[in-house]
This record gives structure tokens, sequence and C-alpha cells, in this order.
């Protein structure tokens, strides 16, 4: 093997650490080394140099991602056009509608959640900013996707899959393209429990004088509330109203 595809094999070790390193939510050498199926002794290399570079941090044994991804995460997200200009929109959509609201864009065929804000009614759910899921799955997901040309949406099913998060999920790419024609159509996605139970989502696209996504807002809340009018009427028309001051935002500022 060249020392150019051990300094890559060595990296892509490192960064596998690392997402171990999430999944477990902190963990010693051993735990790491059996979730990869590695040595201790590289795992162990690796974790150290981490630790030396101030990527991860060590107490008690136990190693965890440090707070070094946050001053990068930050910096990068700062530096995104579309976040400083659908910050103030996602806010006023929870003040407005007192539930979750959000903005994502897509990267590497998933959807990423650049900012959030919560409404008064809002319901604790396991988003936040850097949050990576799957598009389709969620009703920001399937804006994004109904966007998007049909071979990089092929591209993406083929890499990601359509894995089932509740028995709501669409999990034959057929149905899900059509769904996607009829979003294109109405202009607007819903998310019907399709990720997590009890959870109803309605996402609009932000799209470029050109026609190319940006990104996609949405609303979610509990079935309870996320129903009827609210649901199929109030909220899409709340959402395409943000949309369009976002877009008129980027465009003449």
């Amino acid at each position: 093997m060249s020392s150019q595809e051990n300094t890559i094999t060595a990296t892509r070790t490192s960064f596998r650490v690392l997402e171990a390193l999430k999944r477990l939510d902190g963990a010693g050498v051993t735990a790491v080394a059996t979730e990869l199926d590695t040595a201790k002794s590289t795992v162990h290399n690796h974790l150290r140099t981490l630790e030396d570079e101030g990527y991860v941090t060590c107490e008690g044994g136990t190693y965890r991602v440090s707070l070094r991804f946050l001053e990068l995460g930050e910096y990068t997200r700062n530096r995104m056009d579309i976040y400083e200009k659908a910050r103030p929109e996602v806010d006023s959509l929870a003040e407005e509608t007192g539930e979750m609201a959000n903005a994502a864009v897509e990267e590497h065929g998933e959807g990423v959640y650049i900012t959030r804000a919560e409404g008064t009614q809002a319901v604790s759910v396991d988003t936040y900013a850097g949050k990576r899921v799957k598009l389709h799955c969620t009703a920001l997901g399937k804006t994004i996707l109904a966007q998007l040309p049909e071979r990089r949406v092929d591209a993406i099913l083929e890499t990601h899959g359509l894995p089932r998060r509740t028995e709501n999920t669409i999990t034959d790419a057929d149905e899900l393209k059509d769904e996607l024609d009829e979003i294109r159509d109405r202009g607007y996605a819903y998310d019907r429990e399709e990720r997590l139970p009890g959870l109803r989502c309605v996402a609009a696209p932000i799209v470029a004088d050109n026609g190319n996504l940006i990104a996609a807002l949405s609303v979610s809340g509990p079935t309870t509330r996320i129903k009827g009018d609210r649901f199929h009427q109030e909220i899409p028309e709340l959402l395409r109203s943000s949309a369009n001051v976002i877009e008129i935002n980027l465009a003449y500022s």
C-alpha cells in the first residue's frame, strides 16, 4: 500500500472513530474498538491524536467529541447567506404558529438543519442545528427532492436508500416519485408521521431566481394540533409567504 493510501485510510479511520463517539455518546477505547471492529491499539492511537489536536476530550477514560466542532460548524453556517436570511423568518413562523419551525439545506444527499426556533407550544423533538436526516421521510426532505433533477434524486436514493422510520414512511421509490410530482404541483410537502410517530410537518422550498433550490422551510407539531385547515391551508400559506420573503431578500440584498 502506498504512503498516500495509508494517509487516506488513516484519515477515514479518524472520522469513523469520531462518528462512533457520537453514536455511543462518549465511550472508552474498548467500546469504540468493538463498535468499529478495529484493533484497540489502532483506536487508541487515533483517539490520542484527536485529543492532542483538540477534537476530542477525555475524562476518566471516556472520550467525547469536543466543542471544537461547534466552532467549525458555526463558522460554516455563518458564511451561508441563506442562514442569515432564513433565521428571522424561521423565528417569525415559530412565533406565529406556536410550533417548531426549521430551515434545512441538502448536503451529500441528506437534509441538514441550519436553524430552528420553538414557539410557545412547540413539542420537544430530536432536531437541532446541524442534525442530518434522510430526505425521503421528512417534509423538508421531500420538498428538497421535488426540486432536484431526476438523476440527482435517483443517485440519492441509490446511496441512502429508503429506510423505514415509522409505519407511514414511504419505502417504495415509485410511490415516492409520485408524491414528488404532487409536491411540485402544489408547491409544498407534507410529513404525515413519516419520521416520528405523532408528528406532522409541512414544508416549502426556497428557490433562487434561476430556479435552483436553495433550502426548505418547515413547521412541525403534534397531530392533535396540526390537522384540518391548519395542516392543509393555514401553515402552507404561511410557509410560502415566508419563503417568498427570503427569496426576495436573497435576490436584492
